[in-house]
C-alpha cells in the first residue's frame, strides 16, 4: 500500500483523506488549494511549473496566472511562509515553484520500513564511495611525495603509486564504510535531531579505527614478527566520524536540507579541525602511520621527510602531521558529504532529509 500522508515541520498532510494538519488541529484548504499544495508536495523540491498548476489542479478550466498566484499566497498564509524568506514554498521568477522543507512520509507500515532501509543503505554506499575518492587523492598525495630515492629494481613510480593509491582507498573505505553506516543507522533512531548523525558517525569511525588497527597490528605481528606501532585507531575514527556527522547537522540546522553545498563546507571545516587537533593529542592520521611504518623497516622505499623538509623539520615531525592532518580530514569530510550531497536524488527522499533535520 502507497504512503500518502506527508509529514514537515509540525504539519500532516494526508493526501488520501484530504486533510492538512498542525499538530492535532485541522488546517482549512479549499478543494483547489489542496490539490496544489499536494502537487507541490510529492514533487519533493522539483519545480512545478505554471502550466502544470493549471493542468493537474484547474484541470483546464481557463484561469489567469492571478488565480494561482492567489493559491500560493493562500497556502502560505495557512503555513506560516513568506514569500522573501520560503521555508515552504519557493517562487522560481517566471517558471513556478517548488516545495523546499524537508519532508517524511508519515506511519510505519512495511512499505515505509523497506523504503527507508533503502535509503539508508544508498546513503552509506554514497558515502563510502566518497571516501574512496578521498582515498585515491591522498593517495596520488603520498605517493609523489613519498618517492624521494632511487626504487628497487623493478619497482617504478607508476608501482609506487599504485601500491600508495591502492593502501589509502583500502583504509579509507574501511573508515568511510563505517561512518556512513553509522549516520545511515543514525536516521532510524527516534526524532527529528540532527545530532543523530554525529553521534552515529562517530560511533561508526570508533568501530571501524578499533577493528583496523587490532587486525592490522596482529598481521604484522604474525607475517613480520613486530608491529610498526600506535597506527591510526578507534580515537581517530570518533573524532574523524563526528566531524563528518556535524557536517550534516550544521548543515540541516534552521530546517534546511543537509544535502547541500553548505554540509560540505562544514563537514570539509570540521573534519580540518579534528585532522590538526589528533597529532596534537598525540594521534595518527594516514600520514603519521605511513610515516610510522616506513621507520619500522630499515628497508623501506617510502619516505616522507621532504614534506617535513619544507616545514624546516629533519623528518616527518608535529607541524608535517598538523599540515597533513588538515589535509586529510577535510578531505575525508568534504568527499564523504560531497557524494552524500551528489546522491541525494537517488536516496534522499525527504524521510532521511527530515529526520536529519
Amino acid at each position: 500500500m502507497v504512503n500518502d500522508r506527508y509529514q514537515f515541520q509540525g504539519f500532516t498532510l494526508d493526501a488520501s483523506e484530504r486533510q492538512l494538519r498542525r499538530g492535532d488541529a485541522v488546517v482549512e484548504l479549499n478543494a483547489r488549494y489542496l490539490d496544489a499544495l499536494i502537487l507541490l508536495v510529492r514533487e519533493q523540491g522539483k519545480l512545478v511549473s505554471k502550466d502544470r498548476f493549471l493542468d493537474e489542479v484547474w484541470r483546464g478550466i481557463p484561469v489567469t496566472e492571478e488565480a494561482l498566484s492567489q493559491c500560493i499566497s493562500s497556502l502560505r498564509k495557512q503555513l506560516g511562509d513568506s514569500a522573501s524568506n520560503p521555508r515552504f514554498i519557493e517562487t522560481v521568477p517566471k517558471h513556478g515553484y517548488r516545495f523546499v522543507a524537508p519532508i517524511a512520509l508519515a506511519g510505519s507500515g512495511d512499505g515505509a520500513w523497506l523504503w527507508s532501509w533503502r535509503q539508508s543503505a544508498l546513503l552509506a554506499a554514497a558515502g563510502t564511495t566518497g571516501a574512496g575518492v578521498a582515498g585515491v587523492i591522498g593517495g596520488l598525495f603520498y605517493g609523489f611525495a613519498g618517492a624521494t630515492q632511487p626504487l628497487a629494481p623493478g619497482m617504478g613510480a607508476v608501482s609506487l603509486l599504485l601500491v600508495m593509491v591502492s593502501l589509502t582507498i583500502v583504509a579509507a573505505l574501511l573508515g568511510g564504510a563505517g561512518v556512513s553506516v553509522g549516520i545511515a543507522a543514525s536516521t532510524w533512531l527516534p526524532g527529528r535531531r540532527g545530532r543523530w548523525a554525529i553521534v552515529g558517525g562517530a560511533f561508526g569511525g570508533m568501530l571501524v579505527g578499533a577493528l583496523v588497527k587490532l587486525l592490522g597490528l596482529d598481521a604484522f605481528n604474525l607475517l613480520l614478527g613486530h608491529t610498526p606501532g600506535d597506527i591510526t585507531g578507534a580515537s581517530e575514527g570518533v573524532l574523524l566520524g563526528a566531524s563528518v556527522g556535524f557536517g550534516l547537522w550544521f548543515g540541516s540546522r534552521n530546517g534546511h536540507s543537509p544535502w547541500t553545498r553548505r554540509s560540505i563546507i562544514a563537514a570539509a571545516i570540521a573534519g580540518a579541525l579534528v585532522g590538526i587537533l589528533i597529532p596534537l593529542m598525540g594521534g595518527r592520521l594516514m600520514g603519521g602511520s605511513l610515516d610510522l611504518l616506513a621507520r619500522s623497516f630499515p628497508g623501506s622505499r617510502l619516505h616522507l621527510d621532504q614534506i617535513g623538509t619544507a616545514f624546516g623539520e629533519p623528518g616527518f615531525g608535529l607541524l608535517s602531521q598538523i599540515a597533513t592532518g588538515l589535509l586529510e580530514g577535510g578531505l575525508f569530510g568534504a568527499c564523504i558529504v560531497g557524494a552524500m550531497v551528489g546522491f541525494a536524488p537517488f536516496f534522499a527522499g525527504p524521510e532521511i532529509a527530515d529526520r536529519q533535520g
